[in-house]
């Protein structure tokens, strides 16, 4: 058994001490040797707050160098890092608190003083954060060695636990072993052909799959660099894209890129690869980027139970409004939602994964845990899709974005395909809402683009030689935007409740 299992990978991945692993917005540059040493400091922190191999370290930090070197120093303590969305409020924190019962949790300075009752409630060490890479924490490791002894673990040993974000029912802790990151950073260094060359541009929150692993592990696994800003930034991303090679970012981010007129075929010339993930691409921006680019976006599908499941090929066709074909080691299949039967190639139902990606199940919820499995290890997703004749896969929707109107199931995202090519509208979101009548009624929430003037009948009036009569929208509601959280998901949890009264007398 290897002395640390996934650290032991980053170390063989080494460039060499002084190449660069990280670059600041602010021009601070950390070199892989400085990566070695500040994990080292911040492990030996861990140790001495009495965090042991197994025990839970809780982070509610702005994005920082810091807090990407916390996650390492927890893995090579033998901790299991656990990441919090910085939006969290104090009633959600101390649900995960209580359920995670984490032995030391790291906050940013300014809300220390509002969490010291709920910390000291669940019995943890509470030690400080900040986004320039001040707070206690990093005050403590100052003194601290740079050389640590790394906590011997195993690829089933868990690495880390993710909230899912709860939009039914309470969130649950997903169990992620070493070998579910490990294995899954060396399918995306090969398939996504990264190398020592590469600089990333990250501009992505690091309490979450997609920048905390996909990007982070991938990069540490290449012996690439990054450029880590703090957020979102269109003059930030356009200023570095003559010095890097990778942007992995959410629609919203090519949306926004694909309008500013400094992106284009020159600025681009050295980037290799832009990756798209988190939420459904609309294929008018996969268009309308590779037309100003000259680079087509790749797509993949992920989730926080299982990192990257698919990929669009990095050498063949990237196709619009597709998650590309499983990755290697990966195993994807659609079944029937009520019979669990494997359907055929181009019948649309539940998609199921299974792989050396797949977490191991959900914290203190073994009955749930039990119920997301079926007996031959394929995890049920919780995500509509279908495999078409080539290969590719198709993401529907969610399973519990299903509308089920007079007896029919009905797929939303088959209709917001319809809408959104429509002259004038930007996106659009279909949902189902209580209806006496039929039990829900599909009902379509849609952006118009700007200046443009959009009619509810002369909507349903377009749609009528597109879809059949028992998919037409009862309703449609036009809107200035749709509800997104951090990483650009619509939240369609919140368009329910919204309009759930639409159709009550």
């Amino acid at each position: 058994m290897p002395d640390n299992h996934l650290f032991d990978a980053i170390r063989s991945a080494l460039p060499g001490l002084e190449a660069i692993f990280i670059e600041t917005h602010d021009g601070r540059v950390l070199t892989y040797g400085d990566m070695l040493s500040m994990s080292a400091h911040l492990a030996h922190v861990l140790a001495t707050r009495g965090v042991k191999p197994g025990d839970r370290v809780a982070a509610q930090v702005e994005k920082s160098a810091e807090a990407l070197m916390l996650y390492l120093a927890c893995v090579r303590c033998g901790a299991v890092y656990l990441p919090l969305n910085t939006g969290y409020t104090l009633a959600e924190l101390d649900y995960f608190f209580n359920d995670a019962k984490p032995a030391l949790i790291v906050v940013s300075p300014h809300n220390a003083q509002k969490l010291a009752d709920t910390v000291r409630g669940c019995g943890a060490v509470l030690e400080t954060l900040d986004e320039a890479g001040g707070g206690s924490l990093m005050g403590a490791a100052q003194g601290a060695p740079a050389q640590f002894s790394d906590v011997r673990r195993g690829s089933g040993d868990l690495a880390a636990i993710l909230y899912t974000s709860g939009t039914t029912g309470r969130s649950k802790g997903a169990m992620l072993s070493h070998d579910n990151l490990l294995s899954n950073a060396l399918t995306l260094r090969e398939s996504w052909r990264f190398t020592a060359g590469d600089r990333l541009i990250h501009a992505l929150p690091v309490f979450h799959t997609h920048g905390l692993f996909v990007a982070t592990n991938t990069i540490l696994v290449s012996g690439a660099s990054m450029f880590l800003l703090p957020k979102f930034d269109p003059d930030a991303i356009v200023e570095r894209l003559p010095r890097s090679t990778v942007l992995m970012g959410v629609p919203t981010f090519y949306v926004r890129l694909a309008q500013d007129a400094r992106v284009n075929r020159d600025s681009t010339a050295g980037m290799r690869l832009f990756i798209s993930g988190s939420a459904p691409l609309l294929a008018e921006t996969h268009e309308t980027f590779r037309a100003r680019t000259g680079h087509a976006i790749l797509e993949r599908y992920g989730m926080t139970e299982t990192n990257m499941n698919t990929s669009n090929p990095y050498d063949g066709e990237r196709i619009a409004g597709t998650v590309g074909f499983p990755l290697p080691g990966v195993d994807i299949r659609v079944v029937d939602i009520d019979s669990g039967a494997v359907l055929h190639a181009g019948e649309t139902g539940m998609l199921e994964v299974r792989g050396p990606n797949v977490f191991q199940g959900y914290w203190n919820m073994p009955d749930k845990t039990k119920a997301e499995f079926r007996d031959d290890g394929f995890f049920i997703t919780g995500d509509l899709g279908l495999i078409d004749e080539r290969g590719y896969v198709h993401i529907v929707g969610r399973g519990k974005d299903l509308v089920i109107s007079g007896g029919y199931n009905i797929y939303p995202r088959e209709i917001e395909s319809e809408i959104d090519r429509l002259d004038g509208v930007l996106e659009s979101a279909v949902i189902g809402v209580p209806h006496g009548d039929l039990g829900e009624g599909v009902t379509a929430v849609v952006v118009p683009r700007s200046g443009a003037a959009l009619r509810e009948d002369e909507i349903v009036a377009a749609l009528g030689d597109r879809l059949a009569r028992y998919k037409l929208p009862r309703r449609i509601v036009i809107v200035d935007e749709l509800p997104r959280n951090t990483m650009g998901k619509v939240q369609k949890n919140l368009l329910r409740d919204t309009y759930k009264d639409l159709y009550t007398p």
